[in-house]
C-alpha cells in the first residue's frame, strides 16, 4: 500500500468557530467549501489542492507544538502582510531546505508558513 496522493484534509478543533473562520477566510485567504450537516459546529475550507476542516468544540485548548504547514511562495512577503493586518509571527527560520515560520490562529493551534529552497 501507498498513499501516494498525498494529504487531502487536516482537521482541527476550534473553540470559536466564527472567529476561526474570519481569521481563515479573510485574513489568510482560504476558500468556504459547502459541508454537510453532520449534528455539530464546523467548516470545510480550502487551500490550494488540499482542504482544512474546523470542528467547534467547546472548551478547546490547543496541544503544544501540533501544527500544520502552509507552503508558501514568497515567505518575507506573507510575513510582511499579516503583519500588516496585526497578526503576530515569529521571524522567518533558515533551514537545508528552505525557511519556515510560525503564528497561532484564534484558538491557539500553530501553524506554519514554509517557503520551500527553490529547485
Amino acid at each position: 500500500m501507498k498513499l501516494e496522493l498525498g494529504v487531502h484534509h487536516v482537521s482541527i478543533n476550534v473553540d470559536d468557530l466564527e472567529a476561526n473562520l474570519a481569521f481563515y477566510v479573510d485574513e489568510l485567504g482560504l476558500e468556504v467549501l459547502p459541508r454537510p450537516d453532520f449534528g455539530f459546529p464546523g467548516a470545510w475550507l480550502r487551500s490550494g489542492p488540499q482542504e482544512l476542516h474546523l470542528i467547534q468544540i467547546e472548551d478547546h485548548v490547543a496541544p503544544k507544538g501540533q501544527h500544520f504547514a502552509f507552503r508558501v511562495t514568497d515567505l518575507d512577503g506573507t510575513l510582511e502582510a499579516l503583519q500588516a493586518k496585526g497578526i503576530e509571527v515569529s521571524k522567518a527560520i533558515d533551514l537545508p531546505n528552505g525557511r519556515q515560520a510560525f503564528l497561532h490562529d484564534p484558538a491557539g493551534n500553530m501553524l506554519e508558513l514554509n517557503e520551500p529552497k527553490p529547485a
